[in-house]
């Protein structure tokens, strides 16, 4: 028999992001983006049905039974919280289980470039956090709502399939809205949040082009908008948004992206060298006036591309220079550097001239064996 909350036990104990849990199988775990096969028996069809009836919410229960899917939260005392997926495959029930870490980690222990937080610093505008399932966009929104809560007197209204993570009211007053639970949709929740004195709006997931719009509209009409994709870069990103409307509307689209854009973060995790875990690689559009201009016109899109290798004034990267900088700080390999990159043959270039300079570079002087006597004397116990 399964025992659903020892293996989440097991699973925490040993860092585990996801929890894999599939009839005919033992039970898998991602650790450090790898699945691994736990030590728990083979799982039965009987298994699964008995744990998805017992953790699924009432709501959620309702729409299994007619769409075999549903997104809940899950939640061990004293062990923490978890989004759940539950679906049928092959008639059975399975379940994914992701690990939603305590607390609120900052920008900077997330690993994020100092210009992230100047992104969500306008009164206005649309903010875009991107990345690929597993990428870390989750907390990356947590992170800037955070900031937003500690530093701004304002309302914070965040629209989330499942709410993840749970945000204390600080500085600012905070109401987190589940789609299914408490809005029948994304969409529904945005327009009745322009009624609902917003300063900042938060989306978990753009997916479809009724919520993309609603999200142009909120931040045109004067609130700050930050909101999730699933892409892999900030050119894919512009490029993906204005698609998701009809050829004759993505004109508009286009312009009024241009305008509201404050920035687009792109990531995705690599490998920590030496040990267990995961960096992120971060690529940063800022949407200053130039980045504009080539988003209002397509034939010019691929220049966003050089715009962020040369706006490093802005605090623009490319992901290619955020490997590069990772390598530099011996936080990754040269050969996941290399794989991770867009452009291969460039970034075995950008490794080879990194080692040549550290190996040029001076030797750092010894620290002097004695204190110099401007030092300030130190402290006597008594």
């Amino acid at each position: 028999m399964l025992d659903l909350d020892g293996l989440l036990r097991f699973a925490v104990e040993h860092g585990a992001s996801d929890v894999h849990v599939k009839v005919g199988a033992r039970p898998r775990l991602r650790i450090d983006g790898r699945l691994r096969e736990a030590p728990f028996d083979t799982v039965e069809p009987a298994d699964t049905e008995r744990v998805v009836t017992a953790i699924m919410p009432k709501a959620r229960a309702e729409v299994f039974a007619h769409a075999n899917e549903a997104d809940f939260m899950y939640s061990i005392a004293g062990l923490g919280r978890f989004r759940a997926s539950a679906f049928r495959q092959r008639g059975w029930a399975g379940l994914v289980l992701r690990r939603v870490l305590p607390g609120i980690p900052g920008f900077e222990a997330l690993g994020l470039p100092a210009t992230v937080p100047d992104l969500v610093g306008h009164p206005q505008g649309l903010v875009l956090v991107t990345g690929l399932a597993g990428s870390g966009k989750t907390s990356t929104l947590a992170a800037m709502v955070d900031h937003l809560n500690a530093s701004r007197e304002c309302h914070i209204i965040t629209i989330e399939e499942p709410v993840e993570v749970l945000h204390p009211d600080k500085k600012a007053i905070i109401d987190q809205r589940e789609v299914g639970a408490d809005t029948p949709s994304t969409v529904s929740a945005i327009q009745h949040a322009l009624r609902q004195d917003p300063d900042v709006i938060m989306v978990a997931e753009v997916r479809d082009v009724d919520v993309a719009w609603a999200l142009l509209q909120a931040a045109e009409v004067g609130h700050l908008v930050i909101a999730g994709m699933s892409t892999v870069s900030a050119v894919d990103t512009v490029q993906r948004f204005v698609e998701m409307f009809v050829p004759e509307h993505q004109r508009q689209a286009r312009t009024m992206l241009a305008s509201a854009l404050r920035g687009i973060v792109a990531q995705r995790l690599l490998p920590r060298a030496g040990g267990r875990g995961r960096v992120p690689a971060v690529e940063v559009l800022v949407g200053n006036a130039r980045v504009a201009q080539r988003i209002a016109e397509p034939d010019r899109l691929p220049e966003l591309e050089e715009e962020m290798a040369q706006g490093d004034l802005y605090g623009m990267q490319t992901f290619d220079q955020s490997v590069v900088q990772l390598y530099r700080n011996g936080l990754i390999t040269r050969n996941d550097a290399v794989a991770a990159a867009r452009e291969p043959s460039e970034m075995r270039f950008a490794v080879d001239r990194s080692d040549f300079e550290r190996q040029q570079a001076p030797a750092a002087p010894a620290p002097p064996a004695v204190a110099p006597m401007s030092a300030t004397p130190p402290a006597v116990a008594n």
